[in-house]
C-alpha cells in the first residue's frame, strides 16, 4: 500500500511537471506557436487557403512556428487578445481601437490600398430609386455591412445623423458585397460599404466590383451618391507583452513577403492589399475623434 502511495505521489508529480515545462515553452515553438487571426471580412476559405503559403514563407524566415485562426466575426478577434488565443491579427480599424482599449493590443504594420493607406466609406443607391443626394435617404430603406465596419457603418450612419435623416428601417448585411446584392435586387434602396477609387482605365475598383460577374450592368444600376471622410486602413496588430524581438521577425518577415510576387498575390487575394507599411497607435486617433463625437461605446457596438 505504501509503495502505491509512493508511485502515485511521484506520477502526480511527474504530470504536474510536465504540465508547467509545456506551458512555459517560448512563443514560436512547435508546441507553442505564434497565434496569427484573420478577420472574416471575405470568404474563410480563401483565406485558408491563401494563408498557406505565407505561413509557410513566416516559418522559413523567422525560424518560429504559426498556427492561424479565421473566426466567425469580428468581436471574435478582438476577444482572442484577452484570452491569449491570438498573438497578431489581420483586423478592421474598429475592432482594433477596441482590441487596444479593453487589451492593449497594439497596431504596428498598416494596409495599403490602390497605392494609398487610408480609404473611404460610400453611400450608394439604385439608379432606379430617384435618390442623388444624403437628403434622399429620409424615410428610405438602407442597408449597412456591419456594425463595426467603419466604411461601412459608422461613418456612412455619421453622415445621416448629421443632417438628421432618418431612413424608415435599416439592416445589416454582414458583407460589403451583400450591400449591394440587397440594393440590385430592390431589397433596400441605399446603402453602405467601402470605396475606392477607379482604376487606370475607369474600372470600377469600390465594392460594387465584387459582384460584376453576377450583375454585369451593376455599374449602372447603382450609383454612388456620396462619399465619407478618410480613415487609415487595416492594421496588423500585435499582443501587449509579446517579445520585441519575436515581434520584429514577424514584422521584417511580412515587409519581405509583400514584396515577393507570391506574397503579392496572396495579400491581394486575402484582402486586395498592394503593401503595408510601418503604424503605430496614434495614426488611429482621428478615428477615435469621430466615434467620440458620434457617442459610440465601442465595446457595445461590438457585442
Amino acid at each position: 500500500m505504501q509503495r502505491l502511495l509512493y508511485f502515485s505521489f511521484f506520477l502526480y508529480l511527474f504530470n504536474v511537471l510536465v504540465g508547467c515545462s509545456s506551458s512555459e515553452e517560448p512563443i514560436g515553438s512547435e508546441n507553442n506557436p505564434v497565434k496569427l487571426y484573420f478577420t472574416p471580412s471575405v470568404e474563410s476559405e480563401t483565406i485558408t487557403e491563401s494563408s498557406k503559403e505565407m505561413i509557410t514563407f513566416l516559418e522559413k524566415e523567422t525560424g518560429l512556428f504559426f498556427s492561424t485562426s479565421v473566426p466567425t466575426n469580428y468581436i471574435t478577434v478582438v476577444e482572442s487578445f484577452g484570452s491569449d488565443r491570438a498573438d497578431v491579427a489581420f483586423m478592421n480599424s474598429f475592432g482594433y481601437l477596441l482590441a487596444n482599449e479593453k487589451y492593449k493590443a497594439n497596431a504596428e504594420l498598416r494596409v495599403i490600398r490602390y497605392n494609398d493607406s487610408y480609404y473611404r466609406g460610400q453611400i450608394i443607391a439604385s439608379a432606379a430609386s430617384g435618390i442623388t443626394k444624403i437628403e434622399d435617404l429620409q424615410g428610405k430603406r438602407v442597408a449597412y455591412t456591419d456594425p463595426s465596419s467603419t466604411s461601412g457603418y459608422l461613418l456612412p450612419s455619421k453622415m445621416l445623423k448629421d443632417k438628421n435623416i432618418i431612413p424608415e428601417n435599416t439592416v445589416f448585411a454582414m458583407k460589403h458585397d451583400n450591400v449591394v446584392t440587397m440594393i440590385y435586387q430592390g431589397q433596400v434602396d441605399a446603402g453602405a460599404t467601402y470605396y475606392s477609387p477607379p482604376g487606370p482605365n475607369g474600372e470600377i475598383k469600390d465594392a460594387r466590383a465584387r459582384v460584376l460577374t453576377q450583375f454585369p450592368d451593376v455599374e449602372e444600376k447603382i450609383k454612388i451618391i456620396a462619399l465619407t471622410d478618410s480613415i487609415p486602413n487595416d492594421p496588423i496588430v500585435f499582443r501587449n507583452g509579446i517579445e520585441d524581438s519575436i515581434k520584429k521577425k514577424i514584422i521584417d518577415a511580412l515587409l519581405k513577403y509583400i514584396k515577393t510576387e507570391e506574397g503579392k498575390t496572396i495579400f491581394k487575394n486575402m484582402y486586395g492589399m498592394d503593401g503595408i507599411i510601418i503604424t503605430n497607435d496614434r495614426d488611429y486617433n482621428g478615428l477615435r475623434k469621430i466615434i467620440s463625437e458620434m457617442n459610440i461605446n465601442i465595446s457595445e457596438t461590438l457585442n
